[in-house]
């Protein structure tokens, strides 16, 4: 362990809530070696972090779409690259001990342009890892984007299978490790990049299922036959998924790694412009999950399959989320 006390910078990307979900875990674990400070950028996360926030900018977001990918032109027109090379400037890395990072830009290119050490523990870090196998369609840009978001000095990743000494299982929450799971009949969808109409029209194709949705675009919950959508309530879905027979959603990364925890059945769909959530549809399908490209109806037979035939994948994912970090403190934090 290290001698001293340390101050600590942790900086967390706020699109979706995998981040976040995750920093629930990281950030006790980071506060038995010294002062934590939490910075978070990003504007498209539903959850709320049940600590201090020292620093919040709206850093660079990916915006969802409504018909399955992200939203190129809404993510520029929001980008406001004025502001963030601003923040990046103002961005006080010079006075931590340690920065961690969870691909998050701000502080990443702050370090960068002041060479200062950033150690980066994410999900990120680990899709471009030469031993994760590869989308079937090659994607320059994305992967070019990928890999320039959060430029990082250190890299320890989280995938859905450990590779090496630097790539570990997920980090699963506390709140879903103590979760009683059972099987009450429906299945829960979490499909971020589709409207509620598009929904609503794909999934009444299945009307014997009882379909949980729980949507983005959504401000108050509505029953249409066998679909209830809900908006986004953390406790809420937990409960769904834990209750379900199986889940419905993008190829993210949290989302698929609980349910495969909660030894669910999983279908997934990757977002359409999103080169990380097609490098993690790669390695589930590898790993026998089915993944098909949309919610069109010429993948109807293959989700009424998935339906009647899918299985469970098992996995072991260990809670090793207090060793991880006190690995990286007692390599950096000297």
């Amino acid at each position: 362990m290290a001698s001293k006390k340390l101050k600590i910078l942790y900086a967390v990307q706020g699109t979706g809530n995998g981040h976040l979900s995750r920093a629930m875990d990281v950030i006790p674990c980071l506060q038995k070696h010294g002062e934590v400070d939490i910075l978070v950028s990003g504007i498209q996360a539903d959850l709320e972090l049940p600590f201090k926030v020292k620093y919040k900018f709206n850093g660079l977001s990916f915006i969802f779409g409504k018909k399955g990918g992200v939203d190129l032109v809404k993510t520029l027109l929001k980008a406001n690259l004025p502001k963030l090379i601003k923040n990046i400037r103002r961005a006080p890395v010079e006075e931590y001990d340690l920065v961690i990072n969870d691909f998050e830009p701000v502080t990443a290119w702050a370090c960068y342009f002041r060479h200062k050490t950033c150690i980066s523990l994410s999900h990120q870090c680990a899709v471009l890892d030469k031993n994760f196998p590869l989308p079937d369609e090659e994607d320059r840009k994305g992967k070019l984007i990928l890999k320039n978001y959060a430029p990082a000095d250190h890299h320890y990743g989280f995938h859905f299978y450990p590779v090496g000494d630097t790539i570990f299982t997920p980090v699963i929450r506390g709140h879903v490790r103590k979760r009683e799971v059972t099987n009450k009949g429906h299945y829960t969808v979490y499909l971020p990049s589709y409207d509620d109409k598009t929904l609503l029209k794909r999934l009444s194709a299945f009307p014997n299922v009882k379909w949980d949705v729980y949507s983005k675009h959504c401000k108050k919950k509505k029953v249409d036959g066998n679909i209830t959508i809900q908006p986004i309530d953390n406790e809420g879905f937990t409960a769904s998924m834990a209750a379900s027979t199986g889940v419905l959603c993008g190829a993210g990364f949290e989302t698929p790694a609980e349910t495969l925890f909660l030894g669910k059945k999983l279908l997934v769909i990757p977002m359409k412009n999103q080169y990380e959530q097609q490098l993690n549809a790669a390695a589930l399908k590898k790993m026998g999950i089915p993944v098909i490209k949309s919610l069109n109806p010429k993948y109807t037979d293959v989700i009424s399959n998935w339906l009647v035939n899918g299985t469970v994948i098992p996995v072991n994912y260990p809670d090793q989320t207090q060793e991880i970090v006190d690995r990286v403190i007692e390599k950096y934090g000297r």
